[in-house]
């Protein structure tokens, strides 16, 4: 996976050093460049991470501050991602923030990295945050047919609801699922396995953690099918457009139709292969890293516009 921490932190810290004005004067030129794509679709995923539509007034709280006294408060990640959008702003704009595993809506317009998935988080503005976490892809070299007829999945225990699947599945022959944290000493504790390792294998769990899957990016970069149960939370990466049997494969909250469904698709290729390209396709859009930018700061110029700083 193309993903080095080293240049990412390395180059954001270099941009932190630039002259504030620097950026200030490109972006213009920046959001001109929306000419060169298709301007429904731009608009469609900016409407989608912002769907404020009324303009808005701030009011006093801890997550609120001004893009000039705008600090690192929590990760360095956070603080990167989000610095490397608002930097092109007025430096007397203010903004709300929110930084980790969001699972709730905030109580006004936020800048954040994930929401719960329904009709009322208009207040639970996304950027792409802790992509050096997220955002990875893969180069998958193997085809599906050559894989093992059997799935996936390492991760941490803490989650109840990653337990109940864990359990049910750590010692099934169709299934190579355990827990790498934390270390209790429980029967469906096993050892790491890398990414290279779980893609030797046909299906590819992506169970939601505090809030999204975090193996979700690369998985369904994959020529292995993802199987899980319809998101609940989701982030730049739109999980919530995702389609069942389209882009995954869903099961019920509980997994336990899992094997049926493994069999099915194991029974039937062809479908398999579909749905394995669709996902191909959909990660795609997130790999053009100009349109991308483009898009951050339609989605931040959008929220001071509506903030009634512009």
């Amino acid at each position: 996976m193309k993903n080095s921490k080293f240049f990412y932190y390395l180059s954001n810290a270099l941009r932190y050093l630039l002259p504030a004005f620097i950026s200030r004067m490109q972006r213009s030129s920046i959001l001109k460049q929306k000419e060169h794509y298709n301007t429904d679709e731009l608009m469609q995923r900016v409407n989608y991470y912002n769907k404020m539509a009324t303009t808005f007034n701030l009011l006093d709280s801890p997550s609120v501050t001004s893009i000039e006294k705008f600090k690192k408060t929590k990760g360095w990640t956070y603080f990167f991602d989000i610095h490397s959008v608002v930097r092109y702003f007025p430096a007397s704009h203010n903004f709300s923030y929110l930084n980790g595993d969001i699972c709730t809506v905030p109580e006004q317009p936020s800048f954040l990295k994930s929401r719960p998935i329904n009709s009322n988080n208009q207040n639970s503005v996304i950027l792409k945050l802790n992509k050096i976490r997220h955002f990875k892809f893969v180069n998958d070299t193997k085809p599906y047919a050559e894989k093992k007829n059997m799935a996936a999945w390492r991760g941490v225990g803490y989650q109840p609801h990653r337990l109940v699947v864990i359990k049910q599945f750590y010692s099934h022959p169709m299934c190579n699922i355990g827990q790498t944290k934390p270390y209790n000493g429980d029967v469906w504790e096993k050892d790491f396995m890398s990414v290279e390792e779980q893609l030797d294998y046909k299906f590819l769990l992506a169970i939601e953690g505090n809030d999204v899957a975090t193996n979700l990016k690369w998985a369904m970069s994959s020529n292995s099918v993802v199987i899980m149960s319809k998101p609940k939370y989701e982030t730049w990466f739109m999980e919530g457009r995702l389609e069942a049997d389209k882009h995954y494969v869903e099961v019920k909250d509980d997994y336990s139709d899992l094997i049926e469904k493994m069999e099915y698709y194991l029974a039937h290729e062809k479908e398999a292969l579909e749905i394995i390209k669709n996902a191909n396709l959909w990660t795609e859009q997130f790999k053009d890293k100009k349109r991308e930018k483009l898009l951050s700061l339609m989605v931040a110029d959008k929220y001071f516009h509506l903030s009634q700083h512009d």
